[in-house]
């Protein structure tokens, strides 16, 4: 997996059947300090992350291992909206200050 941050979504009116119905996130990388890393990736969206929100992104053959997503032709899929991040007992991000 991998820390991202969510930069917008993608609107697709025409698509794969089996992707009709997913929201789809226009998402940046992050370095372990929470720094972006070039390039964006398109990741399908399974647990209603929001625009500046933090997420782990599961990437490859383990996208499609959830439930459901089993027959989507994906190859990111967000799988969690982080709460905090901490590194060597420092606080790299926490949603609750982002809220404020």
């Amino acid at each position: 997996m991998q820390l991202a941050r969510v930069r917008g979504t993608v609107v697709s009116t025409q698509k794969e059947r089996t992707l009709q119905g997913v929201k789809l996130l226009l998402l940046q990388l992050l370095d372990d300090q929470g720094n972006p890393l070039s390039g964006y990736e398109v990741a399908a969206d399974g647990v209603g992350a929001g625009i500046n929100e933090w997420v782990l992104v599961s990437r490859g053959s383990a996208a499609r291992q959830i439930p459901g997503s089993e027959a989507r032709p994906v190859d990111a899929a967000v799988v969690a909206i982080v709460d905090t991040v901490t590194l060597e007992d420092r606080r790299v991000y926490s949603k609750k200050d982002q809220d404020r």
